[in-house]
């Protein structure tokens, strides 16, 4: 499922903005997946900032091409599925999920090792692929990292 024609759903679009915060975190001699679509936009900003990515309209769940770091902002109501199949492949990523995600006790129990949360100072901005459905999100985001590596497991972003 590719997510992209389920023009109802949370598949939410991230902003340029809110990726170029974190490329300090990405190593730049990596292949990036993003393997949720949305308008495609995601491949135009990860080139822009140097990055090899892997941005194609194709279904998560049956399609794996060869890279290094998953890095996207999946639909939350596919979480727990999206999040099993990345366990189960066990390389790093950075996702864009709700800051409660870390209460979730099956993501407790899938992540306890490994996990680290860049946090945002400031909400991010999405809008929705069908821009009939207004943005509404009442809770904050957080990129959550696994095996990323980085300096700190914590790490605030002004």
């Amino acid at each position: 499922m590719s997510f992209t024609n389920e023009k109802d759903s949370d598949n939410y679009i991230t902003n340029k903005e809110d990726w170029e915060k974190i490329k300090q975190f990405i190593p730049n001699d990596k292949i990036i997946w993003s393997p949720f679509y949305c308008d495609g936009k995601q491949k135009e900003y990860f080139e822009e900032m140097g990055f090899n990515i892997i941005h194609e309209d194709r279904d998560f769940f049956s399609y794996t091409p060869k890279y290094d770091i998953c890095i996207d902002n999946p639909p939350f109501s596919k979480l727990r599925d999206i999040l099993t199949k990345l366990k189960q492949l066990d390389k790093p990523f950075i996702l864009i999920m709700p800051s409660s995600k870390i209460n979730a006790v099956w993501f407790q129990k899938l992540f306890k090792e490994h996990l680290q949360i860049i946090i945002p100072m400031k909400r991010m901005s999405f809008k929705n692929l069908n821009p009939e459905i207004p943005f509404n999100f009442n809770w904050g985001t957080y990129y959550y990292c696994y095996k990323m590596n980085l300096k700190k497991d914590l790490i605030w972003l002004e």
